[in-house]
């Protein structure tokens, strides 16, 4: 016996969904198979694969040492005093884009140690 793909298509086709879901349902329990399985599958390999190489470093809180936060932000950004002062007043906003993990935890490590509340994303 050979398969007419041709008129398994057709039949496809023309079939309802509430068919269409029957069917499946069937061929599930026919074959022992999960109809979403594979697409589960590939979603967690997809994730796998997609590490994230760049961070953005916020600054959730200045904290209670403002100035020594302003300094750390101006030697990190190289902006100027009125902008590193404006960048720290309106926290929370991001203090650098699209660095490495390693620059971000740095940066991170110098705010935390100067009071400041910050979070890589």
């Amino acid at each position: 016996m050979s398969l007419n793909i041709e008129a398994i298509i057709a039949d496809i086709k023309v079939a309802t969904v509430l068919e269409l879901n029957d069917l499946v349902k069937a061929i599930e329990e026919e074959f022992g198979v999960t109809a979403a399985a594979p697409v589960a599958a590939a979603g967690a390999v997809a994730a796998a694969a997609e590490e994230q190489t760049e961070f953005n470093v916020e600054l959730t809180s200045a904290g209670d040492a403002k100035i020594k936060v302003i300094k750390v932000v101006r030697e990190a950004t190289g902006l100027g005093l009125k902008e590193a002062k404006a960048l720290v007043d309106g926290a929370p906003g991001v203090i650098k884009e699209a660095v490495s993990k390693e620059d971000a935890e740095a940066l991170k490590a110098q705010l935390e140690e100067v009071g400041a509340s910050v979070t890589v994303k």
